[in-house]
Parts: structure tokens; sequence; C-alpha cells
């Protein structure tokens, strides 16, 4: 009854187009830039000219149509629409070894985070075909998640007793290691919990946490990304995709890498540099008025202690998790772009 229920609001959103090929396309968070400067240009207006009107596309976003984040790849999966995206951290609770792609505090700039993700890639792509039913196009970046608080931080032991809402499991994992208790709170819920002492602190991109408004509610940003890079992960169903021709499949491959993930990419580290610049009023803002929030410098020696539990608490407690040889091939793919062997 409720995937009929699913179905036939999706069916409301997605009108029937006159076009060759129709894909009816999700997107991530509608109010956040990931989706306004690169989701929605790319699917709505660079895909359907560069295929000279031979694909056309209808576009809403998860948060528009209600769908919870948990939901969005096992509907795609079913068929209820032909592409979506979102954090690959939503989809953990049915594939846990796809908790490896974003691990916090082993890639520091864009660059080094793009590697790990490129090193990732095959397990991924693996992971959503086997449970999501979907074939991978792309994996694009949220700038590296950072930690805004409502309460005096000065070191990571401050986070200690304090509860921490994060954005992925294994981020949650982290915090707990560190002495915080970790707290599931939905994105879009983070600025009530924060003023009402639900949560503490809260992780996020430093952009995604301008944009919505964390400023108003926290007075103090700690800029280290413990919270990974929460890489949005677009995929189209299997049966769709393989049922496009040869061009159209081409054509895809070729222009989502050069008209959205490669330009996401190169954004991403001078987004955070902004960003922080936003939230901080430390350097001029771009994206328009910027505030007053404490910025919180993390020094080496706590930088390096959580690393350590990172290490050796955290990447083997995931590696049992996962199950079957995920932290072996993990180790030997991305451990070794960031120089991490899971013990």
């Amino acid at each position: 009854m409720k995937s009929k229920l699913v179905m036939t609001a999706v069916a409301s959103v997605f009108c029937v187009s006159a076009y060759a090929e129709s894909l009816s396309v999700v997107g991530s968070w509608s109010s956040l830039p990931l989706y306004n400067q690169y989701e929605k240009p790319y699917w709505t207006e660079v895909l359907p000219k560069a295929s000279n009107g031979d694909i056309a596309v209808t576009m809403t976003t998860h948060n528009q149509m209600g769908t919870a984040v948990g939901d969005v790849f096992r509907l795609l999966g079913d068929g209820v629409y032909d592409v979506a995206m979102t954090v690959g951290d939503y989809a953990v609770a049915d594939a846990p070894a796809l908790e490896g792609l974003d691990v916090p505090l082993v890639a520091l700039t864009a660059d080094q985070a793009r590697a790990m993700v490129d090193a990732a890639r095959p397990m991924v792509d693996e992971i959503f075909k086997e449970k999501f039913n979907s074939h991978v196009l792309a994996i694009a970046p949220y700038p590296p998640q950072v930690v805004f608080c409502n309460a005096e931080v000065k070191t990571l032991d401050d986070l200690k007793g304090k509860k921490v809402r994060g954005s992925g499991r294994m981020t949650a994992k982290f915090l707990e290691a560190l002495g915080a208790e970790g707290v599931n709170v939905s994105f879009s819920e983070v600025p009530g919990a924060l003023q009402k002492g639900v949560v503490n602190c809260a992780v996020t991109g430093a952009g995604s946490g301008y944009s919505a408004g964390w400023w108003e509610v926290s007075t103090h940003l700690m800029a280290i990304p413990l919270g990974g890079w929460d890489p949005v992960i677009t995929a189209v169903n299997l049966d769709k995709w393989n049922s496009l021709t040869d061009a159209q499949r081409k054509l895809i491959t070729d222009t989502i890498k050069k008209d959205f993930e490669d330009p996401a990419w190169a954004a991403a580290q001078t987004a955070l540099t902004n960003d922080i610049a936003c939230l901080t009023g430390n350097g001029p803002c771009p994206a328009g008025q910027a505030r007053n929030m404490t910025l919180v410098e993390v020094s080496d020696a706590d930088f390096n202690r959580a690393k350590t539990v990172l290490i050796e608490q955290v990447l083997p407690e995931w590696s049992a998790r996962a199950g079957g040889n995920w932290g072996q091939r993990w180790s030997d793919s991305v451990g070794k772009v960031v120089g991490v062997t899971i013990k």
C-alpha cells in the first residue's frame, strides 16, 4: 500500500513528455548549493540541450516530494523514478559497506577527497547494482562536514559529554569514541534541536549550515572535517539504464562527468573557504551577509589523537559490521590512497 501511494504521488509530480526519451529525476536538498548550482542546471538544461531534444527531463527533489531520505534509493531500485541523488550515508541502513565511502578526517582537501571517492568507486558501483538495482552515474561532494555548536568549545575534548548530531553512521560512531553522545536528528530539524538543547552541536557542511541558517542557533564553528565530505551519489535505475540506446548512455556518462561532477569537485575547496568566511566574518562572503560565529582552530595534537581513535576503534568496528571482505577491500583501495590500513 505504501509503495502504491508513493508511486501515485510521484506520478502527480512528473508529467509525461512527448520527447523520444523522458527521464524522471529526483535531486537532493532543494535549498542547498549543490542542487541549485550543479544538479538542476545539468539535468534540466545541459543534458536536454546536449541531446538535441532526444532526452527530456522532469525534475523534483526528495524533500519537495516528502520522501524520507532513507527511501530515496530503495524507490529508485523499484523504478518509482528513473534517476535519484542523495547523500550516500542516507543509504547505509540497507548497505553498511557503503559507510566506507565517507570516512572522517582522512581527506583534508578536495583533491584528497576526490582521490578517496575515486578509489572507492568500484565498491560503490557493486553495492548499488546489488542492493538498489541501480547504476552509479556520478559522485559529487558537499564541502567538508564541520561542527556547529551552541556552546563554547575550544578543543575536541570539549565535545565529551555533549549531544552531537552526526552526518552519518560512521561519524556518529566516531563522535561516541571521542566521548560525545551521537544523536540522530534529520538535517531539517537541526536548527530547532540546537535551539531547544536537544543537541549541543551538529555536523554538516559549512555552506549547508550557512544556507539553512544554523548560524542563528550556533555560536562556535569547529572547522575540522569531523564528518568527512558527505558524498552525494547520483544513480539511475538499472532497468531504465539498460533500456537506453548506446548513444544515450554515452552522452549521459560523458556530460555528467564534464558538466556536473568535475565542476562540483573543482568548487569544493574554494567553497569551504568562502563558507567559513560567511559564517565567521573572517573574510568576504560571496553568498551574502557574513555572520559572526567564533572560529575554533583545532590543534595538531587534537587532530592526531582523533585520527588515532578513528584508525584503532572506528574503522575496525565498521569493518566487522560490514562483514565479508569489505574491510580488506577498503584497505587495498581507499586505504592506499589515504595512507590508512584497517587493523
